[in-house]
């Protein structure tokens, strides 16, 4: 029996040996093989691979406004995770931190509520397990610091001994690059968006600025390859990357506030389809704010930024009428502003289809076609010089620049459609519609220009969006640059300023019971277009309306045009619907400071500057105390102070920053703003019962 089991043991220690044997060779002949047979194929492999060359993305440049605020810029977001198919996760550890966890995410990230937060995190428990993620966001996109705030909430940790905290059971962290824009929607569509754009995933800009300046903002990208050393193979920087210039523009935020927020009300007043708006600076072209809002197509939105209609060519109407009659100045076609042009009702040249006047005058002096805006009288004027020559008449628009590519900085920025017109009786029919706004597509930028040089004696200014750049040891402004020296003489300049005036200020101007600011002395054009539309045609009332304005009218420093399409009811005229725009911005601007006039209210006449608004405050002596230092006497306004909340949130609307802070922190909440000036907005609501600890989101306003 003994020799049996003796046998059978040496038996298996023979199996063993050479199993060991075997394995022993094995290794031998795959050590000889690859250091010595197969030696040049896997050197070929990790050449190749340390040869091989990455690309390092460079840092996106950053869009600041006129006076340096961040207009866009690039953050990192962070998403806490859970991997819920770690080795070491426990589903039932994990089902009890949940309603303590939910509680801490009410608290810090109440965009649910604590029931919500707890049905949320067992949600992917509902899944069969081999499905559960392997990354479940517990939230997304949030900052490091909040992120860092999640890993200390009660989730599930090793176990250690002390009081030191475990090790957290399949939590990670994962982060992406994102373009923000911190003044959110506000000119949107002008400062652009990026996006991947071609096929080895790089981020390049699709639209606005992000695109038009792409080149500059996106840098040069840096190569890495990887390098042994002693402890491993690691990625170095044979080239290292460069980054995209930061790109300074025109815009002032304070005045694309003011454009934005007075288009939209003007939009939603009268129910239009679209509108856009831009102001731009008259000595040196800076486009300081430009609007593009259109309806949204989702129910209750309202209006959204939208595609930039400034820079897209619609026919005009009427505002190119001052275009026609800066030609027949320059070109002498009328020399004497008091000679009578006679008009009737209705004035047929070479066509079948006649000219006709909104309201009817027998005659006018030229210096009254513009006021009474008259179709006839400036459709008569164009056609004595070029009514024989149509086709001069373009090369006339074109001499003075207005055909060129303006170059302004804007993406999508769009020519002037102005056809060259044949000589032949359908061209003279065609001159005679372009001289008043019809048969061409001009964009709202290029009025503005136009506009812009007629304000600033004739100096043709570029506008522009891009003021300067800075980076990469740089730091420029560029210089004012001009289309053409000048378009037209200051006399003349002087003379179209004059008809403008009469537009807003004359007795019959079609803007005088719209534009008569009691500030701001404001001079400009209206301007009506029927809306032709695909499969339609034109169609009575349903028309875009226009307003090119300049103000101050006594020392003119900014052009504003703005350009609405197919309002649907209340001010359905250029000057009560575009005009008031403009009248609403202009006056803005004066009561802010931005028009150069005096704004002390401790000396000189007050009769022309505005009336002081002083904060809330529940210091009763703060407004006494201001009133007495600044002498206001009783000519000033103040917001009424807000009522003291006996529980939940305390009412700060109408205080000043400072104060509303002291009162919500005091009360045990954490304050989020967004804006400048005093209270204007509060979330939650005063009064509301919210946790302590929680944050309150407020919106200034000045």
């Amino acid at each position: 029996m003994k020799k049996e089991n003796r046998r059978n043991i040496l038996i298996r220690y023979g199996c063993i040996v050479i199993f060991i044997l075997l394995l022993s060779a094995r290794i031998v002949y795959k050590l000889v093989d690859n250091t010595v047979l197969s030696a040049d194929k896997w050197n070929e492999l990790a050449n190749k691979e340390l040869s091989r060359i990455d690309t390092v993305e460079p840092e996106r440049g950053e869009i600041l406004a006129a006076d340096g605020s961040v207009l866009a810029t690039n953050m990192i977001l962070y998403t806490p995770c859970i991997d819920l198919r770690h080795p070491r996760f426990n589903v039932d550890s994990y089902r009890n931190c949940v309603p303590a966890v939910a509680d801490s995410m009410a608290r810090y990230f109440p965009r649910r509520n604590a029931a919500q937060w707890r049905e949320y995190l067992l949600s992917p428990l509902k899944k069969p397990k081999d499905k559960w993620s392997r990354s479940f966001a517990v939230v997304r996109d949030v900052s490091f610091f909040e992120s860092e705030m999640v890993k200390e909430f009660p989730f599930p940790r090793t176990k250690t001994k002390g009081k030191k905290k475990g090790k957290l059971i399949g939590f990670k962290v994962e982060s992406r690059p994102v373009r923000v824009r911190p003044y959110g929607a506000m000119a949107r569509r002008s400062i652009g968006a990026v996006g991947v754009t071609d096929s080895i995933k790089r981020v390049h800009g699709k639209y606005g600025l992000e695109k038009a300046l792409d080149s500059l903002l996106y840098g040069k990208p840096g190569l890495t390859k990887r390098v042994p050393l002693t402890s491993a193979i690691v990625k170095w920087r044979d080239v290292p990357p460069v980054n995209g210039y930061s790109v300074r523009t025109t815009i002032d935020i304070k005045m694309q506030d003011i454009v934005e927020n007075e288009l939209n009300k003007m939009l939603e007043f009268c129910d239009a389809d679209w509108g856009t708006a831009i102001l731009m600076e008259v000595a040196t072209g800076d486009i300081k704010a430009v609007a593009n809002l259109e309806l949204s197509p989702r129910e209750g939105e309202g209006y959204i930024e939208s595609r930039n209609r400034a820079v897209l060519g619609y026919e005009p109407g009427s505002v190119v009428k001052t275009l026609s009659m800066l030609i027949a100045l320059e070109d002498g076609i009328v020399t004497n502003l008091s000679e009578v042009i006679p008009l009737g009702a209705e004035w047929y040249y070479y066509g079948k289809k006649s000219i006709r006047d909104s309201h009817y005058n027998a005659s006018l002096r030229v210096d009254e076609i513009l006021e009474q805006s008259s179709n006839i009288g400036m459709a008569k004027i164009i056609t004595r010089r070029y009514g024989p020559t149509p086709s001069k008449f373009y090369e006339r628009v074109k001499q003075m620049g207005f055909l060129e590519p303006m170059n302004s900085g804007i993406a999508g920025e769009a020519v002037p459609n102005f056809p060259k017109l044949d000589d032949t009786d359908l061209g003279r029919q065609m001159l005679s519609r372009q001289s008043y706004g019809y048969c061409t597509e001009i964009s709202p930028l290029y009025t503005a220009s136009l506009y812009n040089a007629i304000a600033n004696d004739g100096v043709y200014v570029r506008p522009r969006l891009v003021r300067g750049l800075k980076g990469n040891d740089l730091d420029t402004i560029f210089p004012v640059t001009h289309i053409r020296e000048r378009i037209c003489s200051p006399r003349n300049a002087q003379i179209l300023r004059k008809m403008l005036s009469q537009v807003v200020w004359g007795k019959h101007g079609t803007a005088r019971h719209y534009l008569q600011s009691p500030l701001v002395r404001i001079i400009g054009k209206t301007g009506t277009a029927n809306i032709n539309r695909e499969g339609i045609g034109y169609t009575h009332g349903v028309n875009r309306l226009a307003f090119c304005g300049i103000f101050p009218e006594e020392k003119p420093r900014y052009t504003c045009m703005v350009l609405i399409s197919h309002p649907k009811q209340n001010a359905m005229g250029a000057a009560s619907n575009s005009g008031t725009v403009v009248r609403k911005v202009a006056e803005a601007l004066y009561s802010r400071g931005m028009l150069d006039y005096d704004n002390s209210y401790t000396k000189g006449d007050h009769n022309n500057t505005p009336v002081p608004t002083l904060y809330a405050s529940h210091d009763p002596e703060r407004n006494n105390r201001i009133q007495k230092t600044l002498r206001l006497g009783q000519r000033k306004a103040v917001m009424a102070t807000p009522a003291k909340q006996k529980k939940g949130v305390p009412g700060v609307l109408g205080l000043s920053l400072r104060e509303a802070i002291r009162e919500l922190e005091s009360a045990g909440y954490q304050v989020c703003i967004k804006g400048k000036g005093c209270v204007a907005g509060q979330i939650p609501a005063p009064g509301s019962d919210a946790k302590k600890g929680s944050q309150v989101y407020l919106t200034l306003r000045e």
